[in-house]
């Protein structure tokens, strides 16, 4: 009986997209972004765009190059805490 109230709570909690991150709030996220951008940081609060408003963010840009002698691809993984 306990676990079917915990079930009906949890789902009930979330019924849209946005719900999901009204649940994050104050909570450690992970936000992947164009061109090999991630944050990481604690969510303070967002509007109905998506905007967010990040705490404690640390990005790490991830770029992709080429060697010219073997053509392989050589990944640079750069980290900086805002």
């Amino acid at each position: 009986m306990v676990q079917a109230m915990i079930i009906m709570i949890a789902t009930s909690a979330v019924e849209e997209p946005l719900d999901l991150i009204r649940l994050s709030l104050d909570e450690r996220i992970y936000v992947k972004m164009r061109n090999e951008r991630e944050l990481k940081g604690r969510l303070h609060s967002y509007d109905q765009h998506l905007n967010m408003v990040l705490g404690d963010v640390e990005e790490t840009v991830t770029t992709i190059e080429i060697d010219e002698e073997t053509y392989e691809e050589v990944y640079r993984v750069g980290t900086s805490g805002h």
